[in-house]
């Protein structure tokens, strides 16, 4: 981030089905896989969202029919993350057909050439494709390409969803950078002399402090041998809001100037905070919407009932 180097394209892959193959995979999976998604000769997408199944994932309805040594899918994935381009998708499907909400999930990964498959690329708020619709068809995928046991994809998936709130999938860097850039903005712009601006300014800067030192207390523990548990709801609300201000102070500052895309011939380093701010809108969305971690977080940290 210091240097400006060119942004991921297979965090999917590298930082959340990376880990959980490490944690889950079999040796043959491990030797298949990894090696490919480091060097992102294979991207993956997330395919885990459904129309009927958004931060509520324990409501999936695509099917996975075990057939000899094959899974036959069939339903429809949306919100793929990745998906326009991707090569691979991982996601739950649902083996038992009695099954119901947690019970008779499969996480399956799935070549997104293979027949009987469908990918709908789907515009961002920026109109950059990105997104899409996936749509399964009598797709069949080898029952090899099962991660973890049959019928037991719950526990798979929240040790990767672990790993996407509560550590891999934002690194503190993205935000110390965008805290240091809040801080040039603010002193080379005359008219942020508001003192409430000010300290929305200083707010980003310890912020983005405090979310890189919980990072490295987070990675010391699991050198320890702990584990991400249901405290990776609070960590996930963290970056995604604190995401959110920063940008929504850096639009303040510049006034009319912040409507400039990057595009746009007098955009200059402006248009940088537009963009960024459009995609800060979706963090407290994305990786399980802000107001089902909030439930997490009163349900297993602060042990209140459910209503």
């Amino acid at each position: 981030y210091r240097a400006g180097a060119p942004g991921r394209v297979n965090q999917n892959g590298i930082f959340l089905l990376g880990p959980t193959i490490m944690e889950y995979g079999t040796d043959e999976q491990k030797a298949r896989y990894l090696p490919k998604m480091a060097s992102s000769e294979e991207v993956w997408a997330q395919g885990w969202s459904e129309p009927n199944a958004g931060s509520d994932m324990a409501a999936i309805q695509a099917t996975a029919v075990r057939d000899g040594d094959h899974y036959i899918l069939n339903g429809q994935k949306t919100w793929a993350s990745r998906g326009a381009y991707a090569d691979w998708l991982f996601g739950m499907f649902r083996t038992d057909p009695e099954s119901s909400r947690h019970k008779g999930l499969t996480f399956i990964l799935v070549p997104l050439d293979t027949p009987g498959i469908t990918v709908r690329p789907i515009e961002k708020i920026n109109g950059k494709k990105a997104f899409a619709e996936v749509f399964f068809d009598d797709a069949r995928v080898p029952v090899e390409n099962r991660l973890g046991e049959e019928g037991q994809g719950w526990s798979v998936a929240m040790a990767t969803a672990g790993f996407e709130r509560g550590l891999m999938l934002r690194s503190p860097a993205r935000f110390q950078a965008t805290a240091r850039r809040l801080i040039d903005l603010y002193k080379n712009n005359p008219g942020s002399a508001d003192p409430s601006t000010r300290q929305r300014v200083v707010r980003a800067w310890m912020d983005a402090e405090a979310y890189a030192l919980n990072t490295y207390m987070t990675a010391s523990r699991l050198m320890d041998g702990g584990s991400i548990g249901a405290e990776a709801s609070l960590n996930k609300i963290f970056w995604s809001e604190m995401d959110l201000a920063m940008h929504e102070a850096g639009l303040d500052i510049l006034g009319p100037r912040g409507q400039l895309l990057p595009e746009a011939s007098q955009a200059g380093e402006v248009g940088a905070w537009l963009d960024g701010y459009l995609f800060s809108l979706a963090g407290p969305i994305y990786a399980g919407a802000n107001e089902i971690q909030r439930n997490v977080i009163s349900e297993r940290i602060l042990g209140l009932p459910r209503k």
